[in-house]
């Protein structure tokens, strides 16, 4: 036990120089809805559930957290994404556990734009009437618990991307492992490490890339199709580690931290606490920090070179909040089946904060 957690400090003490990330490709990834949490119970923590993350909500952060789901889990998530902006998030998933091991999960991410206003080059104040963008991605997961300490889980994504007359669709895949440090006192401390969004890069194509060129001094026009730039999705390495302590009877603290490891944009490191009562009340709260996040303060300018930035490129400011209320019922003879409110709040600048509220049946 003692080694396990020597070896977790020096994970997050050996992250620290690598704040820093990649800020010379930051803008440059597409699909990059594929970085956003819509999920109620981890947007509480900010997805720092790394090692602790179970159920379906598992798959956005680490899928091998899917193997604890017992028997059948049902959950919906909707989103006001950065409230003033208009845009909604619609999250569906399923998990279901089989008796000779194994748990399937599916999930659909489905975004809700509104009507957009269509304007053109010739007519820039619109008059055109309006359209919505579809943005929607397919999850396909599977997990296993190989031994009492590991669980194993592995995502295959579809992406799709369209409006009017182009698309865009490509393929991701997700691999996770959870460790568990059985002791004396039982699974307390949990170790995970994920890698998420590794896919070939994604193209749009379509007859919105057409344009009419007028060829041989106006002797006839034709239609010459644009070639679209392929561009990559944000794949990303999460490290995390968290520890459960028994205040008293019925009470419990769970303390969890993370270190995200992106290719197109600011490393993040973030810390957080969960109080659960009965396993039918939950509070948790997590701070994430990047380079820059602190730009608008007058602390920026006394941090060290690797932390301080004079821009902050995330609008969420690091704080994040949530609550879940949970009751059991019984489902059939000897058995007992849950059902759980979830919400969580996360802070940003501009717009008025991301708010998260789902619904979860484990039955």
């Amino acid at each position: 036990m003692k080694r396990l957690i020597i070896i977790g400090c020096w994970i997050f003490a050996g992250t620290a120089h690598l704040m820093a990330g990649n800020p010379d490709r930051v803008g440059q990834a597409g699909a990059t809805q594929l970085l956003i949490n819509p999920w109620a119970r981890s947007s509480g923590v900010n997805g720092m559930n790394v090692a602790g993350a179970s159920g379906i909500e598992s798959v956005i952060n680490n899928p091998a957290g899917l193997s604890l789901t017992k028997r059948t889990e049902v959950v919906f998530s909707h989103t006001q994404w950065l409230s003033g902006s208009d845009i909604r998030i619609n999250t569906f998933g399923f998990s279901q556990a089989f008796k000779r091991g194994g748990v399937i999960g599916v999930s659909v991410m489905a975004f809700d734009f509104g009507d957009i206003e269509r304007t053109t080059e010739s007519n820039p104040d619109g008059g055109l009437g309006t359209f919505s963008p579809t943005i929607m991605n397919l999850g396909l997961s599977y997990a296993k618990a190989f031994t009492d300490h590991i669980n194993v889980g592995f995502t295959t994504r579809m992406i799709h991307e369209s409006m009017t007359d182009v698309a865009a669709t490509g393929i991701s895949f997700d691999a996770g492992v959870q460790y568990r440090a059985l002791g004396e006192t039982g699974d307390k401390l949990k170790f995970g490490v994920a890698l998420r969004n590794v896919g070939p890069a994604m193209r749009f194509a379509g007859d919105g890339l057409q344009q009419r060129a007028t060829l041989n001094s106006n002797a006839f026009s034709s239609a010459v199709s644009r070639v679209g730039s392929k561009f990559e999705i944000p794949s990303y390495l999460a490290i995390g580690a968290s520890y459960d302590f028994d205040l008293a009877e019925n009470h419990q603290l769970t303390a969890l931290g993370s270190f995200y490891s992106h290719t197109f944009s600011n490393d993040q490191l973030g810390l957080g606490l969960e109080y659960k009562f009965r396993k039918m009340f939950m509070i948790r709260s997590a701070y994430t920090f990047e380079k820059g996040i602190w730009a608008d303060y007058a602390i920026n300018k006394k941090l060290p070179d690797f932390m301080a930035n004079d821009v902050r490129l995330n609008p969420h400011t690091g704080l994040s909040l949530g609550a879940t209320f949970e009751l059991p019922f019984k489902s059939g003879k000897d058995q007992t089946s849950r059902f759980a409110l979830d919400y969580a709040y996360r802070l940003s600048n501009p717009y008025n904060g991301t708010h998260n509220i789902g619904i979860r049946l484990d039955l």
